[in-house]
C-alpha cells in the first residue's frame, strides 16, 4: 500500500487535476468555488464510508463482534444502525467544515440551495454501499484486510471526476468513471455552480446507479457474512 498505492492514487489525481487547470481559462468559473465544493463533497462520501467500515472494526477491535451477533441482531439492524449512528457524525463534520469555509473562504455551502439535498444524499448511498463491501472483505479475509476501511474508497477518487471534469481523463477511463454514481454528482455540481441549473439527467443516472450497487453490496455483504459464520471465522477476526 505504502509502496505503490498512495503514490500512484496522489499521482492520479493530481495528474488529471493539472490537465484540467491547463483548460480552465475557457471555462469562465471560480476555480476556488469548484475545489473546495469538490472538496466538502468528497468528505461526505469519504465519512458515510467510513461510519460502515471503520464502526465495524471498532468492534473487532474492542472484541465485541461476537457479543454482538449472539444475540438476536439481525444483519440488517447491525447495519442500519451503523448507517444511523454515522448520520449524526457527518452531520457534525458538514457543520464544522461549512463554518469554517464560509469564514476562511467566504465559500457558502447553502449557494446549493436546495439542490443540495440530491446531491449529498448520493454521496452517502454510494459511501455506505462502498462500507458494506469493504466491511463483508474484511468479514471474509480477517483483520489482515482491515487496511480498506481507509483506502478502498481511493480507488475510485482518481475516476469520480472529484477535482476535474470526466473530459480530463483519458477515453479509456472516462468509461470508468461513467460507471461510478459519484461522477454524476460531481459532474452536477459544477454544472450547477456553471449554469444555476440543476442537471436532472446526472442525478437520475447517479441515483439509478447507487441502487443497483447498494442491492449488490447487501446481497455480497450477507454471502460474505453466512461464510464466515459457516466457517467459525468471527472469533478469529477478534
Amino acid at each position: 500500500m505504502d509502496v505503490f498505492y498512495w503514490p500512484v492514487m496522489a499521482l492520479l489525481v493530481w495528474g488529471f487535476f493539472s490537465v484540467y487547470l491547463q483548460k480552465q481559462n475557457a471555462e469562465n468559473i471560480n476555480i476556488v468555488t469548484v475545489l473546495l465544493g469538490a472538496l466538502i463533497f468528497w468528505e461526505f462520501l469519504n465519512q458515510s464510508q467510513k461510519a460502515v467500515s471503520v464502526a465495524f472494526l471498532e468492534d473487532v477491535w474492542e472484541r465485541n463482534l461476537l457479543n454482538i451477533f449472539v444475540t438476536p441482531l439481525r444483519v440488517s439492524e447491525f447495519l442500519t444502525t451503523t448507517v444511523l449512528l454515522g448520520l449524526v457524525r457527518i452531520a457534525l463534520i458538514s457543520i464544522v467544515m461549512g463554518v469554517l469555509a464560509f469564514f476562511l473562504y467566504h465559500f457558502n455551502l447553502l449557494l446549493f440551495g436546495f439542490f443540495l439535498i440530491p446531491f449529498v444524499v448520493n454521496l452517502l448511498i454510494f459511501g455506505w454501499t462502498l462500507g458494506i463491501v469493504t466491511t463483508a472483505i474484511i468479514l471474509r479475509y480477517g483483520s489482515q484486510a482491515q487496511i480498506l476501511a481507509f483506502g478502498f474508497i481511493f480507488i475510485i477518487q482518481p475516476f469520480s471526476a472529484v477535482f476535474y471534469p470526466v473530459s480530463a481523463l483519458p477515453n479509456t477511463l472516462q468509461i470508468v468513471a461513467y460507471l461510478i454514481p459519484t461522477t454524476y454528482v460531481f459532474e452536477g455540481m459544477r454544472a450547477l455552480i456553471r449554469t444555476g441549473q440543476l442537471p436532472y439527467m446526472l442525478l437520475t443516472l447517479s441515483t439509478i446507479l447507487n441502487m443497483v450497487y447498494l442491492v449488490l453490496s447487501l446481497f455480497f455483504f450477507n454471502l460474505m457474512f453466512k461464510r464466515t459464520k459457516a466457517r467459525g471465522a468471527l472469533l478469529k477476526l477478534e
